[in-house]
């Protein structure tokens, strides 16, 4: 397939800005695959859908303070958005700004526009933006002293608190982007979900580069994905498997924890190496979209899982995702688990309707 074939037309006026004062106030469109019927509902609603012994999965990986400034001995300034950390003092980071050539030493800045005593060097150019920074001096208390949120490029506006760029159950640190599906729970909404006997699990993907990469190829299968550290521990794996002979539903909170599942149910069924490849395996072969079910096996490693159109769902039976940008991977995955056509058209409804999009925007659950 073709990467114009996930293509739509968003009005800039629908980029949420900004998360709403109460996170389970967002709008949830619904669509049900089977029948292509839509529902218009609030996230707060959500208990609707689950019934006693549906298994909810969510990404619980916390984003670090991934963006910081500094300046380079010209005076000119420098964004570095931190990616992947290599080892104590050395990171994968996007740069912005020019002539950011190895060798360059940036001066960082702190909160309030002033340098500190902290210095950037760029080791190695690596592709495009890309770059290998090393720190000195660096502790993982000069990145929460220097570092700022890192919203996404299409959010213009200051966040007041940055524990809105967090899941409230976000526990380990490790994404340089929020799993946004988990933004809209609350506590009250939780505890619901449990008293209805709905089993909430977790699971962790640290998100990286790909969530800043665009679809740039003409075709879909041409696109590298790169690897994503994720883990679903031996205990969570039981407890979903139990509930899924039990007869239970398995909904993912967001595409990471789709990634993470369907990882898990590949490694269950003796799958090893690269997974993007299996993804483009599947999609080559029949047209539909779900296997036979597949228990999920722990694991603990970097996936470079690729789900896009054609791709057979082993473990996933509904996913709940927020609205995704024009040609990217995420708005692939969904497509993978719908059809083009129906999520295209989903799309367009949001629209007419005024949704939300993208991180602080609006959820849609697939069913």
């Amino acid at each position: 397939m073709r990467t114009e074939e996930f293509d739509y037309q968003l009005p800039e006026k629908l980029i949420a800005q900004r998360p709403l004062a109460q996170r389970d106030s967002s709008r949830l469109l619904v669509l049900h695959r089977e029948t292509g019927q839509i529902e218009h509902r609030q996230f707060r609603d959500l208990a609707d859908y689950l019934h006693r012994g549906d298994i909810l999965v969510a990404n619980n990986s916390r984003v670090y303070p991934a963006r910081l400034y500094g300046r380079k001995p010209t005076g000119g300034r420098v964004e570095l958005l931190l990616l992947e950390r290599l080892d104590e003092k050395r990171w994968k980071a996007m740069a912005g700004g020019r002539n950011i050539i190895a060798g360059t030493e940036i001066k960082l800045e702190r909160a309030d526009g002033s340098l500190s005593h902290h210095i950037a060097k760029v080791v190695t150019v690596l592709d495009g933006s890309l770059r290998e920074i090393e720190f000195d001096n660096w502790t993982d208390e000069s990145l929460d002293m220097l570092g700022h949120t890192p919203l996404p490029p299409y959010i213009h506006e200051a966040l007041e608190d940055a524990e809105r760029y967090q899941t409230i159950y976000a526990r380990p640190t490790g994404s340089a982007a929020a799993p946004t599906a988990g933004l809209h729970f609350t506590g009250d909404l939780l505890f619901d979900l449990r008293s209805k006997g709905v089993i909430f699990e977790m699971c962790t993907l640290h998100v990286g580069l790909d969530t800043f990469k665009p679809v740039v190829v003409e075709e879909i299968h041409q696109h590298t994905i790169h690897k994503e550290w994720a883990q679903l521990v031996p205990e969570v794996a039981k407890r979903i498997n139990e509930a899924k002979l039990a007869g239970g539903k398995l909904f993912a909170v967001g595409t990471t924890a789709v990634r993470t599942l369907e990882t898990g149910a590949l490694r269950s069924a003796g799958i090893l190496g690269s997974l993007q490849t299996i993804s483009v395996r599947d999609a080559a072969g029949e047209t539909s979209n779900i296997c036979p079910w597949k228990p999920v096996s722990a694991f603990e490693e970097a996936t470079d899982l690729l789900i896009v159109p054609g791709y057979k769902y082993r473990a996933v039976d509904a996913i709940l995702t927020n609205f995704h940008l024009p040609k990217s991977s995420l708005i692939m995955l969904v497509a993978a688990f719908a059809d083009r056509k129906q999520i295209l058209e989903a799309y367009e409804m949001a629209i007419q309707n005024d949704y939300r999009f993208y991180s602080f925007g609006d959820a849609m659950l697939i069913l």
